[in-house]
């Protein structure tokens, strides 16, 4: 019987939970919760909101398009991100949440459970209906 570990490089497998359960017991040592975030939730992730921002200031000011300059730029926009900035991205991700299980909890309840049978328990919609 064939495995799906069969058909991965065992390098790579091992590699990549190698580096999962490192990270995950270095946490825990210095008792860190690792918070991981759903892929393609960028709303989600504060880090998210201050890139934009850092990006947005940078573009507004720059006015010569020399890498140089934008590297000055990216500087000093990075050195303007202060703790007060962090934590009102990380309250404005919490928001975010909040009304995304506001609208699961609205869903579950206003959509009916979807059930197919697959079996022939139920003979009602029988094929000389057709």
């Amino acid at each position: 019987m064939e495995r799906l570990s069969d058909f991965i490089p065992t390098k790579r497998v091992k590699r990549c939970a190698m580096k999962k359960y490192v990270i995950d017991e270095m946490a825990a040592s210095r008792q860190i919760t690792v918070l991981r975030l759903p892929p393609y939730h960028c709303e989600l992730n504060p880090i998210e909101l201050v890139w934009a921002q850092v990006k947005g200031d940078v573009a507004r000011n720059n006015t010569s398009f020399k890498l140089s300059d934008v590297k000055i730029l990216l500087e000093n926009s990075l050195e303007r991100v202060t703790a007060d900035k962090w934590q009102i991205c990380i309250h404005h991700v919490h928001k975010e949440e909040e009304k995304m299980w506001e609208l699961d909890n609205l869903i579950d309840v206003a959509v009916e459970p979807l059930v197919i049978n697959l079996g022939d328990e139920d003979s009602s919609d029988s094929e000389d209906e057709f």
